[in-house]
């Protein structure tokens, strides 16, 4: 035996570091070939699915998470054969800097455990989704994406009281009843969170609304893009993104405007006076089946009332809900432009007071 691998330094002869740090080397040579072997028998076991596309969605997912973890297990499996040095032993709050060290190690073989899983909860929801996407019923996607927000926090905490349990040597039992009564005071202090929270489960179960819908909250229409754990958040027409808080969704009054069977458009004119009753009475009674040819599911027009002003008639019509914004837009310009026509044609003035032609909508 060479007597310079004999010589002892810190604790440790030489010998004992090289086989340390050859270990540790040949685990980062081969990291990236244990990972590929680990995680394609962790692919095999979560997923029945074979493709390409989604080993490969797995493999990007886990790798990295997975060769961290890996080097943190071999160098504290490796280390821990060495002799803690006692040059560098003291003690730091009754810690000895040996149990300190051996904290830290344990602590980020935590973490890496945690985000390995994390990660893993990432792809079966991406399972999950690719099957929800098949069917027409957007609350499947809902629930995916908050079970696996709801799962993703439970295993932070999970990898919290598993740090104080083997970094700091706390009993999780009696952690958890002390941990108890601080909660409830943590609860009454974030009691609007905890609201948001239930809410959100009230959402998911009630359904008044999901991923998707179109829908209008106090003076907000938009679509509805993500709902979370403590907010919704809905893309409006103006392209911004709002955040509502999940109690206000809940308590607050909601127009779900993806669950209407048609969409109202109003009309409503003010006539002249001077207008004969048979010019009137020909124009409103021919007007519903020209509005009609135009695209309009159903019209209705009447007199609304008449007076010492003008003659109110109000036109009334429905499309379907299902066609664009923009081509409901372009079905509402073409029936103001066949009344203007209708008024030209009949030789009906508006009214001179206001003389002009009121339009009011619903929010589309």
């Amino acid at each position: 035996m060479n007597p310079f691998l004999q010589q002892i330094i810190l604790s440790n002869p030489i010998n004992d570091y090289l086989r340390v740090l050859a270990v540790i080397a040949i685990a980062f040579l081969l990291k990236r070939i244990i990972s590929l072997f680990l995680a394609n028998w962790l692919y095999r076991s979560v997923s029945k699915k074979a493709g390409n596309d989604a080993r490969q969605s797995f493999l990007n997912l886990v790798l990295q998470p997975l060769q961290v973890f890996i080097i943190l297990l071999v160098s504290f499996v490796a280390l821990d054969k060495l002799n803690f040095p006692q040059v560098l032993q003291m003690k730091i709050y009754h810690t000895t800097t040996k149990d300190l060290v051996e904290s830290v190690f344990i602590g980020l073989l935590i973490v890496a455990l945690i985000w390995l899983c994390r990660r893993g909860i990432d792809f079966i929801a991406l399972i999950f989704e690719e099957k929800a996407n098949q069917t027409a019923d957007l609350s499947d996607n809902q629930l995916i994406f908050f079970f696996k927000d709801f799962f993703k926090v439970m295993l932070v905490l999970i990898g919290i009281l598993l740090v104080l349990r083997f970094s700091f040597n706390k009993e999780i039992g009696t952690l958890l009843t002390g941990l108890s009564l601080v909660g409830a005071a943590i609860a009454l202090a974030a009691r609007e969170s905890m609201e948001n929270l239930i809410a959100s489960f009230i959402i998911f179960f009630d359904k008044p609304f999901v991923t998707g819908d179109l829908v209008k909250v106090g003076l907000f229409t938009g679509t509805v893009e993500k709902i979370g754990l403590r907010s919704t958040r809905i893309r409006t027409f103006e392209k911004t993104l709002i955040t509502v808080p999940n109690k206000q969704m809940v308590d607050t009054i909601i127009d779900n405007i993806s669950m209407r069977t048609q969409r109202k458009g109003e009309v409503r004119i003010e006539i002249d006076l001077s207008t004969s009753v048979n010019l009137l009475r020909d124009f409103t009674q021919g007007l519903p089946e020209k509005i009609m040819a135009t695209g309009a599911e159903s019209c209705t027009v009447f007199l609304l009332e008449t007076g010492k002003n003008a003659h109110i008639v109000q036109i009334e019509y429905f499309t379907t809900p299902n066609e664009s914004i923009e081509a409901f837009f372009m079905g509402k310009e073409k029936i103001n432009w066949l009344i203007l026509e209708e008024l030209a044609q009949h030789q009906i003035s508006l009214a001179a007071a206001n003389n002009r032609l009121t339009v009011q909508m619903q929010a589309p």
